[in-house]
């Protein structure tokens, strides 16, 4: 459930991580995950079905955006500008930006939008997860959108094999050598917390992560754990 401390703002559990108060409730885990699964399909896929209009910097109206939600589904009447800020806030993987009352997605969008998210204090390395079989197809021929507007790296290796093992099973990790590509002139943007955007990826800036890379290794046995 979500929460909200009057010295700490919001958070996620029945107590305040910081002060250990109680603070005041805000909504429950399962009306956090209908809205924020809605939020998503708004703001990266279809604005127009909730008749919102999105800026060609993919930003919406907070107050528009909770009115939709509330006006399509009459169990969510309650919701509030300030119910859309404390999913915001209490996302991990910083989906999603408020700003100056408007709010938008910050990557895995369909819409097309023009991205104006920070270029700068990029890492050196990043990783892009594929399935073990489609491995040498991207070594050989580079990572390419699909179905994306643009291809998402991931900060880490574990955030990569994170990331793939929604879609595949026990995914390879292609490594990514940012200096070289940044030099080659291609523009890299910091969207959520640990992901990344770029147009493409040249087959010349990948390379295998070794199947034997402890962090690797450390993904395999998690997920042998889970089987």
């Amino acid at each position: 459930m979500l929460r909200e401390c009057e010295l700490h703002g919001t958070f996620e559990g029945e107590l305040c991580p910081a002060c250990n108060s109680e603070g005041k409730f805000v909504m429950n885990g399962r009306e956090r995950d209908q809205i924020a699964r809605r939020m998503a399909g708004i703001l990266r896929h279809f604005p127009e079905k909730f008749d919102l209009e999105m800026d060609i910097n993919g930003w919406v109206s907070v107050r528009d955006l909770s009115n939709a939600i509330a006006r399509k589904d009459k169990r969510k009447h309650w919701l509030r500008d300030r119910h859309i800020q404390a999913i915001v806030d209490t996302d991990p993987k910083g989906r999603y930006e408020i700003r100056g009352g408007n709010v938008r997605a910050t990557y895995a969008h369909t819409v097309e939008i023009e991205l104006d998210l920070p270029t700068d204090n990029i890492p050196e390395l990043l990783y892009y997860p594929v399935s073990r079989d489609e491995l040498e197809i991207h070594l050989e021929g580079g990572i390419h959108p699909g179905g994306r507007k643009w291809v998402h790296l991931s900060k880490t290796i574990t955030n990569a094999a994170n990331a793939g093992a929604v879609h595949h099973f026990h995914p390879a990790i292609i490594e990514i050598d940012i200096i070289q590509m940044q030099a080659a002139g291609n523009t890299v943007f910091h969207a959520g917390t640990t992901v990344y955007l770029t147009e493409m990826v040249d087959a010349q800036f990948c390379t295998q992560v070794p199947y034997d890379n402890t962090e690797y290794s450390l993904m395999l046995e998690e997920w042998g754990e889970e089987e």
